[in-house]
């Protein structure tokens, strides 16, 4: 009964999609589900993996094109950008877009700030929002 808890534990939210995106990021190019599901080498069905590239595509995490019958699904960007996607999502969610970056500011430490600083004084490039 301990066996089957254990292998059958309740992940932690974002855990799952954390692992797809690693798998598909280890891929030589575009992967299919079934070539997630079999990198990840665990006990994770195939719908699974589909319910979460889906969700991954739907917060624009992944892109997917046809593969034949399937898709070939790609992480739309490295790391940082991700994390810069999550949090541009939740800066977008709020109300008080001046109140949450004041707030997100003043709690950077001083490295931080410093570093913030010196990249919004960098001219930015062509096609950034």
């Amino acid at each position: 009964m301990v066996e089957h808890s254990r292998r059958h534990r309740r992940r932690a939210q974002g855990e799952l999609e954390a692992l797809v995106l690693s798998a598909l990021r280890e891929a030589d190019g575009p992967a299919t589900a079934g070539r997630v599901q079999q990198r990840l080498g665990e006990d994770l069905a195939y719908t699974t993996v589909i319910t979460i590239l889906t969700r991954l595509l739907a917060k624009g995490a992944v892109t997917r094109e046809r593969a034949g019958r399937s898709f070939a699904w790609t992480p739309a960007s490295d790391h940082a950008g991700l994390a810069a996607h999550r949090m541009r999502r939740v800066l977008d969610a709020e109300s008080d877009r001046e109140a949450v970056l004041a707030s997100f500011v003043t709690g950077l430490g001083p490295d931080d700030e410093r570093l913030l600083r010196e990249l919004l004084r960098q001219p930015r490039s062509d096609g950034e929002d």
